[in-house]
């Protein structure tokens, strides 16, 4: 009776011992189901994560905006009477900051026309050129009065415009082609200047097209030089004239 009550408890203790292996395997299995979830978890927040820079605003003391005369480094004449009113004209329609004179402005952008490109792009059946791309490239800066020194810099802000020849249904001119190209550079220096898009530290290298894609002299491709007065102090002048800014 004894072997048998003996038999009887090691039988038990092993279903005991099984069981409690079968309970631990649930558990763990359980655990790393739980392990697994939260890296899946963490792997779709993580994807779904946007970089997004902190807005580069102007300083608060900037409320007035004036813009200078653009200069103009291309051989079209006139060019730079219409941008620089387009710019005005954007910043007025954007309302963010006030349009003056010069001596009544807290910030004065100054921008430079480097070069001007109208390129065909496609012909008709008799080889004549009935569609054309249009590029402008500016060198724009910012200028804050009050500290003295540019906030940011783009010297090779490019506007692009495709066209149609006139002859063609809904074509258009060169001369209405340059209007739209206008519009769409003065936004984007208006949008640079509001929004501050990209850094407000350093400029912007875009590199240009190579030089005798312009058909301009070695003097029109200036432009193409980085500048590196971001961020710095510029010598003691008369803020009124502003004379050493110009070159």
């Amino acid at each position: 009776m004894q072997d048998i009550a003996g038999l009887c408890k090691d039988n038990m203790q092993k279903a005991e011992m099984k069981g409690n292996k079968k309970t631990m395997k649930k558990i763990f299995i359980l655990a790393a189901a739980m392990i697994a979830a939260g890296i899946s978890s963490a792997c779709i927040e993580s994807a779904n994560i946007t970089y997004k820079p902190a807005e580069q605003k102007m300083p608060a003391h900037i409320r007035r905006v004036a813009v200078r005369p653009f200069t103009n480094k291309t051989p079209q004449f006139g060019l730079e009477e219409k941008v620089t009113l387009k710019v005005a004209e954007e910043f007025l329609k954007n309302g963010e900051y006030t349009v003056s004179a010069e001596n009544n402005a807290d910030g004065i952008i100054i921008g430079e026309i480097a070069n001007y490109i109208l390129t065909p792009i496609q012909y008709d059946v008799n080889m004549v050129a009935n569609v054309y791309k249009m590029n402008v490239i500016a060198s724009v800066r910012f200028l804050d009065r009050a500290a003295n020194r540019y906030l940011w810099e783009e010297p090779a802000l490019q506007a692009t415009k495709i066209f149609s020849a006139a002859a063609l249904p809904g074509g258009m001119t060169e001369e209405a082609a340059r209007e739209e190209l206008w519009e769409i550079l003065a936004k984007n220096i208006t949008l640079r200047t509001v929004e501050g898009f990209g850094s407000v530290s350093s400029i912007s290298q875009k590199k240009l097209p190579p030089a005798h894609s312009y058909g301009n002299n070695a003097e029109n491709n200036a432009g193409t030089q980085p500048i590196t007065a971001i961020g710095t102090d510029l010598p003691a002048t008369d803020n009124a004239g502003l004379k050493e800014l110009d070159r």
